[in-house]
């Protein structure tokens, strides 16, 4: 048994014509348009763009240090300063609180 798909017409690339109905794709339909025709963005886009770009210009980690850390782990070797990870997570928190205070 065979399916005949003739309602569907193809996807054709703006400009060319469908041979089924002879008809031109028009781009105005093809893309829609906003109704101000610009879009601002706010200093924080601006921000996450800055930060976007300078992530993808360097890497996010070292590789060096992260190869080190599982070398000492799977030695046995690898010790946690818990003062040093308190501290760390208190600054944390306080950044965080002194960033939801405005």
């Amino acid at each position: 048994m065979k399916i005949n798909d003739s309602k569907k017409s193809p996807s054709l690339p703006l400009g060319q014509t469908q041979a089924n109905t002879g008809k031109k794709v028009d781009k105005a339909e093809a893309a829609p348009t906003s109704a101000a025709g610009t879009i601002k963005s706010s200093p924080m886009s601006a921000q996450l763009q800055a930060l976007q770009g300078s992530m993808a210009a360097g890497e996010v980690f070292d590789a060096g240090k992260v190869d080190a850390i599982k070398t000492a782990i799977a030695e046995g070797k690898f010790k946690v300063d818990a003062e040093k990870v308190a501290d760390g997570l208190l600054a944390a928190v306080k950044n965080l609180l002194q960033g939801h205070r405005h």
